[in-house]
């Protein structure tokens, strides 16, 4: 047999009305903007981690009693008109860290109080517009409290010398690092190198290789991770201009 239940007075029902408007509301405000996909328009604004709980997998986590840090766009290299075949746009930073053998690159800890990262388009100067890219740089930005920044190239160098080869896509990588001087305070370049193949997989006897740089600028770090075209060679003399024009941009915003 049913048994009616008697309703709550009208006030006490219009407070239970209330509650998933503001439930609502609630996460509305807690939301916030992601990184745009790859084929976006380009952000005005990078997109900065701050005293996040729950990181990205693979970046470095930022540390919720550091005063709030804002990376802004400027901070980010653009490439000039005759090399840029699109222009940059930001990207996730677990997606822009190169991974070797695990992962060397998200190792900041919790001395990070922001992290951000942009893409940049590279082609040959000169060739057609009807061209494929010749390749895409990643360009990731940490800023750190006290001296994480120098604790994080500490950790990236032990970790890479534990990493002298790698597998990948079912090719033999192999790593070679070494000191970077005279950009930044320090730094470190990386080159990997694989068994070339052709558009179908083939291989064609020959080498293919791309290059990695990370740059101390004072209590900043920034990696660069170059990528050629469809997995193909990067350009080494494309990258070293990149990297010393984005720590001229770096410590230009730092000033």
């Amino acid at each position: 047999m049913s048994r009616s239940v008697p309703l709550p007075p009208a006030r006490t029902r219009r407070s239970l009305a209330l509650l998933p408007l503001l439930g609502t509301i609630a996460l509305a405000a807690a939301c916030t903007t992601t990184g745009e996909p790859p084929d976006s328009a380009p952000a005005t604004t990078a997109p900065t981690t701050t005293s996040a709980s729950a990181p990205p997998t693979g970046a470095p986590s930022p540390s919720a009693s550091s005063p709030r840090v804002t990376i802004p766009t400027s901070a980010f290299v653009e490439l000039p008109a005759e090399l840029r075949k699109s222009p940059r746009r930001t990207t996730p930073v677990e997606e822009a860290l190169p991974t070797l053998c695990g992962n060397e690159f998200g190792t900041g800890g919790r001395q990070v109080t922001a992290s951000a990262a942009m893409t940049v388009t590279y082609q040959t100067a000169g060739e057609p517009a009807s061209n494929v890219p010749q390749g895409m740089i990643h360009q990731t930005i940490f800023t750190f409290d006290g001296a994480g920044a120098s604790a994080y190239l500490d950790r990236l160098r032990t970790a890479v010398q534990a990493c002298p080869s790698y597998e990948q896509a079912g090719n033999r990588v192999t790593v070679k690092s070494e000191v970077l001087t005279g950009v930044g305070g320090e730094g470190l370049l990386l080159t990997r190198t694989w068994p070339e193949t052709s558009l179908n997989g083939e291989r064609t006897g020959g080498t293919a290789s791309s290059q990695i740089a990370v740059a101390r600028v004072d209590s900043t770090v920034t990696v660069f991770n170059d990528q050629g075209w469809e997995g193909t060679s990067g350009n080494p003399a494309i990258l070293d201009r990149v990297l010393r024009d984005g720590v001229r941009a770096i410590d230009a915003w730092q000033r």
